[in-house]
């Protein structure tokens, strides 16, 4: 057993909770986490924010033993909760430790990983982007996970982050691609679903000119359009559907302008395929009206 010191500042009685095997012990352990962190970021002891930080993130969420563990998810989470729009400070020391626990072999670890995980996110909102890519991996990863608890979880922290993605100016499309083009080679129905619903949330956004990074994934999708399930089926030919539409009138301008003149013959079928489209009022197709446009 370590020395009372070793665990400070949360008392013996509180860290004896947070090893219970109990969720209520657990949880009155972390709403004295709660008070306590409300306290020093009241006084602003960054100290011992990070000294709290560092044990629930080392000793307890990285813990070999599976109680020690929860406790240190759930006390991770109360300390986000406590720190309100202060979270955006100490992002890297709350997330890092709960996203190790999303691997862990233990269904019921990797369930309150997605809790506490939600939890942290709720607060912190767009200060969680900078771990945008290692959240998406694990998220990616969860998707596909057997026990359906642990699904259940991860869908709510994925439906938040899109929350978040859609709302954010900030987000890195470019950082994000590689990871993009790695995961949607994948051959899970569960996992590709989670792709799909990814590429149509970020081609809607409207800051997010997705259809630049087409021909990085186009070859993917198309593998995906050959899954056996016809929701993923649907969900795959509705993106490509208007990224084909996209990528037909890039076309026709390029051999517009390559041919000039030439072109006059076939102009009849060119503005019966394309004046429809002057009607787009949404602004996730204004890219395409301004190649027709011009």
């Amino acid at each position: 057993m370590m020395s009372e010191r070793d665990y400070g500042p949360l008392s013996p009685a509180c860290v004896r909770a947070l090893n219970d095997k109990l969720y209520e012990k657990r949880k009155a352990a972390a709403l004295e986490i709660e008070k306590m962190v409300k306290e020093f970021a009241r006084v602003n002891n960054t100290v011992q924010i990070k000294k709290l930080l560092k044990v629930l993130g080392q000793d307890f969420a990285t813990s070999q033993n599976t109680n020690t563990k929860k406790g240190g998810l759930i006390g991770l989470a109360a300390t986000a909760v406590a720190l309100g729009k202060d979270t955006a400070l100490y992002t890297d020391e709350l997330i890092q430790p709960i996203l190790a626990c999303f691997s862990d072999s233990d269904l019921r670890v990797r369930y309150y990983a997605c809790e506490s995980l939600y939890n942290v996110v709720k607060v912190a909102r767009g200060a969680v982007l900078v771990h945008f890519t290692d959240i998406f991996n694990a998220l990616s990863k969860l998707a596909a996970d057997p026990d359906q608890n642990v699904k259940n979880g991860s869908e709510l922290l994925d439906r938040l982050m899109k929350d978040i993605v859609t709302e954010s100016a900030s987000f890195d499309l470019v950082a994000f691609m590689p990871l993009l083009r790695e995961k949607i080679y994948t051959k899970n129905t569960f996992a590709r679903q989670f792709i799909i619903s990814w590429v149509s949330v970020l081609d809607a956004v409207p800051d997010i000119d997705l259809i630049l990074f087409l021909p990085e994934i186009l070859d993917g999708l198309f593998r995906i359009l050959e899954d056996h399930t016809l929701e993923i089926k649907k969900m795959c030919d509705t993106v490509l559907g208007f990224s084909l539409k996209f990528t037909a009138i890039t076309w026709i301008k390029e051999f517009v302008q390559l041919s000039g003149r030439m072109m006059l013959p076939f102009a009849s079928g060119i503005l019966t395929a394309v004046l429809p489209c002057l009607a787009y009022d949404s602004d996730s197709k204004k890219s395409i009206l301004a190649h027709e446009v011009k």
